[in-house]
């Protein structure tokens, strides 16, 4: 049985818990068998997978595509899933419409950027019985266009109102709160405001979890490397190294060899000669 919302807020203040991104049915499987508490179908698919610059054109089909091929891959982990730019800003009943979708497609649990000014909408989506992450500090839907790639709650003005999300998020009914880029210290003094966990991105060691994208983990991606994602692996070298040498064995004749080939019985063989003359 697959961990559920009771399970992740009982490890606060217990054990770290260990969140990563997947975008399809392999990675999941892997994933899930690595043991990760929670798969995230983050909307930064759209750059990984899609191509795209930023977060922005994800859409909602998209994100239920990518959320089916992950909870078909997992057994264990929690699946939480992205709602993309639009899909929850306009209303509470468009909010709670698109939750739902992706509840169908498999997802435990949804995830939306925002901090107070989304209390209403995060409140709205838990009353109906779907479970919710919020996001605060930086959040590539919208803060990219505003401040580029900034570090959250540099200034005591800025922390505060951090720390109040936080805790607007958490009486409107979150299950966690994802911390993207915020300061270390104020990440620790939100960590500790809340009694629900923190999940932390490039915002420190004092958060009750951490999240990294699959791809920047196994060095997959290569056009953004963020400064707070450990590269694991080097594989984007690796599967270049990998299709070299196949090129290389393909135009040289020695792929593929006789043990990646079939062959017909000898006296089938005889017939077919004799048919075709």
């Amino acid at each position: 049985m697959s961990k559920s919302v009771r399970d992740i807020l009982s490890m606060k203040n217990s054990k770290k818990i260990t969140v990563i991104t997947a975008y399809d049915y392999t990675t999941s499987q892997l994933c899930d068998k690595a043991g990760v508490d929670m798969l995230l179908v983050g909307d930064s698919a759209g750059m990984v997978m899609l191509g795209y610059d930023n977060t922005i054109p994800v859409t909602m089909d998209q994100m239920c595509l990518f959320t089916e091929a992950v909870a078909r891959g997992r057994q264990n982990a929690l699946v939480v899933a992205d709602m993309p730019f639009m899909s929850y800003q306009s209303s509470k009943s468009q909010a709670i419409e698109n939750a739902g979708r992706l509840v169908k497609s498999g997802a435990d649990a949804v995830k939306l950027e925002g901090g107070t000014e989304m209390k209403d909408t995060i409140h709205a989506i838990v009353e109906i019985g779907i479970p919710v992450m919020g996001h605060i500090g930086f959040q590539p839907q919208t803060t990219t266009v505003q401040e580029g790639y900034k570090v959250q709650a540099k200034t005591k003005d800025a922390a505060v109102r951090l720390i109040d999300s936080a805790k607007a998020l958490e009486k409107a009914g979150a299950f966690c709160i994802t911390l993207e880029m915020v300061t270390r210290e104020v990440s620790k003094i939100i960590s500790n405001s809340v009694s629900i966990p923190t999940i932390g991105i490039g915002s420190g060691p004092d958060c009750d979890g951490q999240v990294l994208v699959v791809h920047d983990l196994l060095g997959l991606y290569e056009k953004i490397k963020p400064k707070f994602a450990k590269r694991y692996l080097e594989l984007s070298s690796d599967v270049i190294q990998a299709v070299q040498s196949y090129k290389s064995d393909v135009t040289s004749g020695k792929f593929p060899g006789a043990e990646h080939s079939f062959l017909m019985e000898k006296s089938e063989l005889e017939r077919l000669k004799k048919e075709i003359g």
